[in-house]
């Protein structure tokens, strides 16, 4: 792993000679010697790590020491540039600055060479331990001629890669899904059943009782549901809160407010009441790791005469029996895939058609053997396979040989542990660093991609390329990272869009170790614990239960110098983090990274934070940002989202880095229909030329801050509230400047049928055809006289989303949208005022995803044969004049999903008579799988109804 942090520095250090190599002077060639000797060690150490783990102490000692020296050089330098390079003021006064802070500066000056001198002796005693240690360990020394190239065809979405295998998709479970099923619906309807199912990491448990969890048999026996994931250290009043939260939402009722501050028998006890009055629920706890968590959740759980289930996935045995003792015993344990399911899952994820060569075969099977019908660790060792060339069997035997001699473990989690660590050191050192990243997030956790890819560029682990932005080089680091199966995309934001990932629990359990070993991430959670030696760079704060600020009181002292990220994850203690955030900025002159949600204002020390690229604010109660943000001359993400933030001082204009901008906060929380508040900017905004994501700007100032969007011509999302009329033309003429626009949101002054028309109709003739064209998603939120004419020319297109644009009759937008090659996702929110939708064939021939909502006077549909033809998912939401089905409906031969909620009682009532009864009506919906009918009904209960079981009875 020392090799991976050397690879990383060396890039920095590099790019601190090309950048501020001049205020080095004399200094200049002594970190020029200290880079090319730690260069030379680079590969020597690829090859050393190798040998580690069973290396004798000294190799150990000598790789740590290597790993340390490379941290502190990067360390004394940026102390270096952090005290030389901000005093750079001009005129009479900058002088004189210039004069005091060179006299000021010069033993400051003194003792950075002192420090240097010190690296450059510890580099050469390094060095020659190094040489002594090719011949001990007989590493040879033209081991250190280059790193592994990263092979730029494997970068690519994983939508449109055949060898992904979705955890979803994972064979062999069908026959253990039937087994559950019936316990679950079977035997007494008299008492509480609790049904475990127990066995070892990266089986499945979680994707097994999910689908039976989900499957529409279970969802009609058991209107009451909840999903809770309890991991190995769980906050049991946030769990229970979420509980509660899940409950309710089924159940269609107010969420209480007094949970907020109840504790946890009153917790409990909000639960148990709950499910008394409910009826029959089903409920699953997820990776339950202690005895101790059933027995106190237990007593929330009542009896009732419903023939109430339990489900529980675990990892150990005492607790699948423990959670049975007192109910009917059922524990199913999780066994590994069978031998041919194991090939299946094997060969789906590595070939085309799931074919094996015949060349490949036995080398293989031989490769397979050793995973032994672990689900994970067989996605594991496919995505390191999927990456090496077919043709070249010598590749594949050189993993088979690698495997051998890694998995003479004892027990199948250390063996595991072994293929992943394999797959690990297969990836070049930045994909290494980024991986390794991944260990800040607790297990189970939801991360959000776009955070992961800003944290990765601000930490310096994504590389610049040429012609390419750095966040295109981060989603394909993120792309190759999912090809290999180390990174689960878990939803997405739109077509092709990842929008939140997670690590699978082994994997972490790696990550977690790997990054350890090399002191990359510090965790607390407030709780007790024991400062490494090691000097603290990344620090995690996340959540905890505990409220006791004693833990850290008793580590004022601890000095946090070298301390270069502080990052939250999760909701934490306001005052045992006001406390630790104390101690960090007190300390650390280095910090580059600074997550601060949770806190209610901003330090005045974050200001003096020389070195700072991101800062975090969102969701905080911070209502004003002070004019020393200017200070900040670094930083080049600022997040302001969810805050009460409305405008920006004129000092930002000062972050000539500033990369992303997000400032905004809904204006109904309760519904997110109405879009959000954006912030006032300084007039001449356009000066941030850097600025690629602008979220959001208001723009009821007028034209001025309009045509200063026509300036930051790096904008790839742009997103923009109160546009006022006159100011569309200013509008559209900015817009032509911006060639790298993706994403575009656009809301006019007012709210609901108060919105003002946005009147983009204007664009020069001469730009028809390059206007726009890079842009994927498109949202305009306020009132449409007619369609942009530019948006039915506007072939990348994926998602259009229109709300509130009361289009009339005669100007159906379907009409300019039909014929956009790319369009995947369409979402229409009171945005027709007429009486009729007619989709017609050979009309929108890519679309999966369609939303229409609040259109009032909507009373029929009509689908035509060849439209829509790959159509997956159709909600229609609050349409009370809508009487009948879509007329076609059943030319939707590849739908998969209609959700139908809030309409009205004449069609409501029809709906229900379909499940009666065969009909005409039932006929031309019969081929879909989910069809989902929502409404409330007297007592303010939901209810669901499927078809699928009855279109199963009927074949």
């Amino acid at each position: 792993m020392a090799e991976t942090v050397l690879s990383f520095v060396l890039a920095q250090l590099s790019t601190f000679l090309l950048e501020e190599g001049r205020l080095l002077g004399g200094l200049r060639r002594e970190v020029q010697f200290i880079m090319d000797e730690l260069e030379q060690m680079r590969a020597f150490l690829r090859e050393a790590e190798a040998k580690e783990e069973h290396a004798q102490p000294r190799l150990q000692a000598w790789i740590k020491q290597v790993r340390e020296a490379a941290y502190d050089t990067e360390d004394i330098l940026d102390e270096f540039v952090a005290r030389f390079a901000r005093h750079r003021a001009t005129g009479f006064y900058g002088s004189v600055r210039r004069i005091f802070s060179s006299i000021k500066n010069l033993r400051a000056r003194h003792r950075v060479a002192s420090e240097i001198q010190s690296i450059k002796s510890r580099i050469e005693g390094i060095a020659a331990a190094h040489q002594r240690y090719q011949s001990e360990f007989g590493i040879p020394a033209q081991a250190s001629n280059s790193l592994p190239a990263v092979n730029n065809t494997t970068w690519r979405y994983s939508r449109d890669d055949a060898l992904l295998v979705e955890e979803s998709e994972l064979v062999g479970i069908d026959q253990p899904k039937k087994h559950l099923i019936s316990q679950l619906l079977e035997g007494d309807d008299h008492q509480l059943k609790v049904v475990s199912v127990v066995g070892m990491g990266g089986l499945g448990k979680t994707t097994l009782v999910k689908r039976v969890h989900e499957d529409p048999e279970v969802r009609r026996h058991f209107p009451v549901r909840a999903w809770v994931t309890v991991s190995e250290t769980c906050d049991f009043q946030y769990l229970l809160k979420d509980l509660i939260q899940q409950l309710h939402k089924e159940g269609k009722k107010p969420v209480p407010q007094s949970i907020e501050c109840s504790n946890t028998t009153e917790l409990k006890k909000i639960v148990k009441d709950f499910l008394q009055q409910a009826g029959r629920y089903a409920i699953v706890f997820d990776d339950v790791w202690d005895v101790e968590f059933w027995n106190t959740i237990k007593f929330a759980l009542p009896e009732s005469s419903h023939g109430n289930r339990v489900m529980l996935t675990t990892r150990r045995a005492d607790v699948a029996s423990a959670s049975c003792i007192e109910s009917r015993r059922f524990v199913y344990r999780m066994e590994p895939l069978s031998v041919e399911d194991s090939w299946t899952l094997f060969c789906s994820k590595i070939f085309d058609g799931g074919n094996c060569p015949d060349h490949l075969m036995d080398v293989a099977k031989g490769i397979l053997d050793k995973c032994e019908g672990l689900p994970l660790a067989i996605l594991a060792i496919s995505g390191l396979l999927a990456s090496k060339d077919v043709n070249r069997i010598d590749e594949w035997e050189m993993v088979r040989r690698s495997l051998g001699g890694e998995l003479e473990g004892t027990g199948k989690l250390d063996r595991v542990k072994k293929i992943i660590s394999l797959s690990y050191s297969d990836l070049p050192w930045h994909l290494k660093t980024c991986l390794l990243y991944t260990s800040i997030f607790p297990e189970d956790y939801e991360i959000s991609c776009i955070r992961l890819i800003n944290l990765w560029i601000a930490e310096r682990f994504v590389e610049w390329r040429e012609g390419m932005s750095i966040e295109d080089v981060a989603w394909g680091y993120f792309s190759e990272l999912i090809s290999r199966s180390l990174i689960q995309v878990t939803n997405v934001f739109y077509e092709g869009s990842p929008d939140t990932c997670r690590i699978h629990d082994l994997l972490r359990e790696v990550i977690v170790l790997k990054s350890r070993e090399q002191n990359m991430v510090t965790i607390t959670t407030g709780q007790p614990m024991t400062w490494p030696s090691d000097k603290v760079r990344r620090l995690v704060v996340h959540s905890s239960s505990s409220n006791n600020t004693q833990h850290h009181q008793q580590r004022r002292n601890y000095c946090f110098d070298h301390l270069r990220s502080c990052i939250t994850v999760g909701s934490t203690d306001p005052l045992l983090y006001k406390t630790l955030l104390s101690e960090v900025l007190g300390s650390s002159k280095l910090l580059k990274v600074l997550d601060l949600r949770g806190q209610e204002e901003i330090p005045n020390e974050i200001f003096n934070l020389f070195h700072l690229k991101y800062l975090h604010l969102g969701g905080t109660r911070v209502e004003r940002v002070p004019k020393a943000i200017g200070k900040l001359q670094h930083l080049e993400y600022l997040n302001l989202a969810d805050t009460r933030v409305r405008e920006l001082p004129m000092e930002i204009l000062k972050l000539q880095k500033l990369r992303f901008l997000k400032v905004h906060q809904q204006i109904d929380p309760s519904d997110d229909d109405y879009g959000s508040h954006g912030f006032k900017a300084p007039s001449n905004m356009g000066g941030l030329l850097a600025l690629e994501v602008l979220d959001s700007i208001d723009a009821s100032s007028g034209s001025t801050i309009v045509k200063e969007i026509g300036k930051l011509t790096q904008l790839r999302e742009l997103y923009i509230t109160k546009l006022r009329r006159e100011d569309g033309k200013e509008l559209c003429s900015s817009l032509a400047n911006l060639t790298s626009l993706r994403e575009l949101s656009v809301d006019s002054i007012g709210k609901g049928d108060d919105y003002e028309i946005i009147d983009l109709n204007h664009h020069r003739p001469s730009l028809s055809s390059l206007f726009l064209q890079s842009l994927r998603m498109l949202l305009l939120c306020g009132r449409l006289e007619k369609m942009p004419q530019w948006v039915a020319r506007l072939h990348g297109l994926v998602r259009i989303d229109l709300d509130w644009s009361r289009l009339r009759g005669e100007e159906d937008p379907l009409e300019s949208l039909q014929h956009l090659p790319n369009l995947g996702e369409i979402n229409f929110c009171g945005s027709y005022q007429g009486e009729g939708l007619c989709f017609k064939a050979g009309g929108f021939l890519n679309l999966k995803r369609m939303h229409l909502k609040r259109m009032e006077g909507l009373r029929w549909m009509r689908v035509e044969e060849g439209a829509l033809p790959h159509l997956q998912k159709l909600f229609l939401e609050q349409l009370p004049l809508l009487e009948e089905l879509p007329l076609g409906i059943q030319h939707l031969i590849q739908l998969q999903r209609l959700v139908l909620y809030e309409l009205s009682s004449q069609l409501r009532e029809k709906l229900l008579e379909i499940q009666q009864e065969e009909s005409e009506d039932y006929t031309r919906i019969a081929h879909i799988p989910e069809i989902l009918i929502g409404y409330y009904t007297d007592d303010w209960k939901w209810r669901e109804h499927q078809l699928r079981e009855k279109k199963k009875k009927k074949t």
